[in-house]
């Protein structure tokens, strides 16, 4: 494989001798130029001659201890000078095992192998590892690094899809095996499921990817599509000359319009099924789930003519449908293979010594999620009725008094920069590196909004450099030494092993927090608390109004139906029904990104404006003027606006102050210009779909038509798509506007329908919608079409008009020449 594109940067080697302690054997393929004594201890943790396996996780090019010099240039594969490419984050995963020997000194042998990565998923390298470290030690020799090394090395990337952010945020949102299953295949060796005919198998040389937005995803920094750089380069070249809108399906090519109500019974058969032959069209063999499912029952429509599925049956249909062609004479291994494969996965494999292990990359992930870090683990270890809270209440970690949840106090002192330590005495070193970077997942909303955990997150640290990371301010430490709790630097506690987490007391001292009796903020909140009279948490904060000062008593009262302690409470009851860790990240996600929307609103009452969001504006009608959409964080009224803004203010401020809020600042100014929607508040329509009781049929008209206007390419309707989840009923809110009382409305939900039904990710969602739902769109879709007919034959000029009905008017014999 060609230099520019390693997987592994570097291959070590780590012993235990009794006489010197850990010694970093080997460097492969050279010196890291780094503190050797720091990266033997990172490898061999404390205990591990106690234990037959372990693994950790440490960074490099993190702080400027850790900070390495190699004599020789790491890869330039972006035209970098070696002083920029030295300043990328880089990622160790290590595995440490003993091995029992009588003729060993202390009974056993101790070594450590870890392989140096620039992707942050190094959970793929673990089976190669696995067998590495067997080789090492049966032939403790370099040779070993080194088919290690060309072997990761040598793993194919090639035909790797580089997905934008609103792709990624669409396929971890959805637990579909065939997501995107045409964006993944296209770069493959296998046919488009969509596309694949018996001519195509042999396509030609200069035959372009379907086209896409193929930049990086603007939040993925670090991740893998630094190694990939000079494909996506040549991709972007494809994209320009494609136009970047052929991945449309061939049906929205080849009708525009709203579809016909024969068209949904074979190209639209994702959303209409006519006849269950009309799978075979699709040049897609369904995966098990869909083989089991597409026998489920049909039932018919009376008076149509039609038969659908239920939701189980239709959802796991192919969604790549071509109507009107014949089945392609499958070199069905291919297809059935790419069918049968997880799309959320790019699959390849490393050939180790002539074992050839399957490798799945990740194809979702951000760069603030790194590794194995589980959030189910994370709550279920800190969950309320089995964690142990002590130490003193703070107003930046406790929002709700002493009823906050211990994973919201986890939270708050993640965004507000505390120092956290996560002790696992007696525990594997692994345990706990996955609880410090579950956490990293945690504050950052799994890398989708905040960043900056990483950069101070140490997964598995030691007592060796103790001092250079207890002065990175806010560092998130995972330690198994006990010496550290006594020790007192820290200012919050998790001890996974007794499921304790407890607050430091000094931490009023280190964190002082008070409020000021002139905020503004509290002056209007307790305005609008004494006018609406909503209750016990408002009246505390309008004791804080009255008496500003520091700590209030009613201040931590708390309430144990907060919003918090739900939101808690829900997470726990999915993770208790066995939902996936996918569906426990997009509820944090959600959690972050509303988090961050009310901290815009604190910052426009409290400054007048803000830097974070869109503004609070509310929809405008005003005669002589054209409507304007509403933005900004969206509340169901006034008390509830100040009830969140009230519960939220400690830690807003306080998150104002760190570096994650400033990188969030630039992060946002980023977004706003590039964007593909483009000049208005998406969010905020969707949610005043989803959640507003009562809505003026201009505003609900604008918004429709907004929407529809805005959705003329890929990257658009991806950018729609990711606000709308599963998880939070997908299509539904936009559904709405087909039962809605102006026809205007109905019209434009049916052309922003067809609009997403021109692509194969859009007709995945149409076919989440219920039956009901379904079968509005279709019925409108098609009475619309036939309209449009109608409209055309009554504009046709006379002449043209009586030779159409010249035929009719002849009598069967004259038109047989009798």
């Amino acid at each position: 494989m060609a230099h520019d594109s390693q997987h592994c940067s570097f291959v070590l080697v780590a012993d235990f001798d009794i006489d010197r302690g850990a010694q970093l054997t080997y460097q492969f393929p050279q010196p890291l130029g780094t503190d050797e004594g720091l990266l033997a201890n990172l490898m061999l943790p404390d205990g591990a001659e106690r234990q037959p396996t372990d693994w950790t996780v440490f960074f490099l090019n993190q702080t400027p201890f850790n900070t390495i010099k190699p004599v020789l240039a790491l890869d330039n594969n972006e035209g970098r000078d070696a002083a920029q490419e030295g300043q990328s984050m880089l990622y160790g995963i290590n595995l440490v095992r003993t091995k029992l020997d009588k003729t060993a000194r202390r009974g056993a042998i101790v070594k450590a192998m870890a392989i140096v990565t620039r992707y942050p998923f190094v959970q793929i390298f673990k089976p190669v590892l696995l067998l590495a470290l067997d080789d090492y030690f049966m032939n403790p020799s370099q040779d070993c690094l080194a088919r290690l090394f060309d072997a990761v090395n040598e793993m194919d990337f090639s035909t790797m899809p580089v997905l934008t952010r609103y792709e990624k945020l669409i396929m971890r949102n959805t637990e579909r095996q065939d997501v995107m299953i045409g964006r993944v295949e296209d770069y493959s060796h296998y046919p488009d499921p969509g596309t694949a005919t018996a001519t195509q198998h042999a396509a030609p040389a200069n035959h372009s990817r379907p086209g896409h937005r193929p930049s990086n995803s603007t939040d993925s920094r670090v991740s893998f599509e630094d190694g990939i750089h000079m494909r996506g380069k040549r991709d972007r070249d494809s994209g320009a000359r494609n136009g970047g809108e052929s991945y449309k399906s061939a049906s929205a090519v080849r009708s525009p319009t709203s579809p016909s109500e024969a068209s949904f019974s074979l190209d639209g058969s994702a959303v209409w099924v006519g006849d269950e032959s009309g799978l075979d069209q699709m040049g897609f063999v369904a995966t098990a789930s869909a083989a089991s499912a597409s026998s489920s029952s049909v039932s018919s429509v009376a008076g149509r003519g039609r038969r659908s599925t239920d939701a189980s049956s239709s959802s796991s249909h192919g969604a790549y449908a071509r109507g009107g062609e014949t089945a392609p004479s499958l070199a069905g291994a291919s297809v059935a293979s790419a069918a049968l494969k997880d799309s959320h996965f790019y699959h390849t494999a490393i050939n180790y010594n002539e074992h050839l292990l399957p490798v799945k990359v990740p194809l979702s992930t951000f760069p603030e999620e790194v590794g194995e870090g589980s959030l189910t683990m994370l709550c279920t270890t800190f969950s309320p009725a089995i964690t142990t809270m002590s130490g003193p209440l703070h107003p930046h970690l406790h929002t709700n008094g002493a009823l906050t949840p211990p994973v919201i106090v986890l939270f708050n002192a993640l965004v507000t920069g505390k120092r956290i330590i996560f002790l696992g005495h007696h525990k594997l070193a692994e345990n706990v590196s996955n609880h410090v970077l579950a956490a990293c997942a945690l504050g950052s909303g799994c890398g989708v909004v905040l960043r900056g955990f990483i950069k101070r997150a140490f997964p598995y640290a030691t007592l060796i450099n103790r001092e250079e990371w207890e002065s990175i301010p806010g560092y998130i430490a995972g330690v198994t030494n006990p010496i550290f709790e006594t020790a007192g630097s820290w200012d919050l506690l998790c001890d996974i092993g007794t499921n304790r987490m407890v607050v430091s007391k000094d931490i009023h001292i280190n964190h002082p927090a008070s409020w000021s009796s002139s905020n503004p903020l509290i002056i209007r909140t307790g305005t609008v608390k004494a006018e609406g009279s909503v209750g016990s948490e408002e009246d505390a904060v309008r004791v804080q109004t009255k008496e500003g000062g520091s700590v209030q008593k009613t201040e931590f009262a708390g309430r144990p139906d907060s919003a918090d302690n739900i939101f808690i409470e829900d997470v726990l009851g999915a993770i208790a029904s066995h939902y996936s860790e996918a569906h426990v990240r997009a509820k944090f996600i959600e959690y972050v990104i509303r988090f961050v929307r009310v901290a815009a609103r604190y910052e426009e009452d409290l400054l007048g404006s803000t830097s974070i969001a869109w503004p609070t504006v509310p929809y405008s009608e005003r005669p002589g003027e054209k409507p304007r959409l509403g933005s900004g964080a969206y509340f169901a009224d006034d008390a509830t606006c100040a009830r969140d803004l009230a519960v939220n203010a400690t830690r807003i401020e306080a998150w104002r102050r760190t570096e994650c809020y400033k990188l969030f600042q630039a992060d946002w100014k980023h977004a706003l210009a590039t964007n593909p929607i483009q000049g208005f508040d998406l969010s905020h329509q969707l949610s005043r779909l989803r959640f507003a009781k009562n809505m003026p049929d201009g505003e609900a008209e604008l918004i429709f038509r907004t929407i529809a206007e805005n959705l003329q390419t890929y990257d658009q309707v991806t950018e729609l798509l990711a606000w709308l989840p599963p998880h939070l009923h997908g299509l539904q809110p936009l559904s709405f506007g087909l039962f809605h009382q102006s026809e205007t409305v109905r019209d434009l939900t049916v052309e922003l329908f067809n609009e997403l039904r021109a692509y194969p990710i859009g007709v995945q969602f149409l076919q989440a919608l219920n039956h009901f739902q379904r079968y509005a769109y279709v019925r409108q879709a098609h009475a619309k079409e036939q309209r449009a007919k109608e409209a055309n034959a009554l504009s046709l000029p006379p002449s043209a008009a009586f030779m159409a009905r010249t035929p009719s008017n002849r009598s069967d014999s004259s038109l047989g020449g009798g």
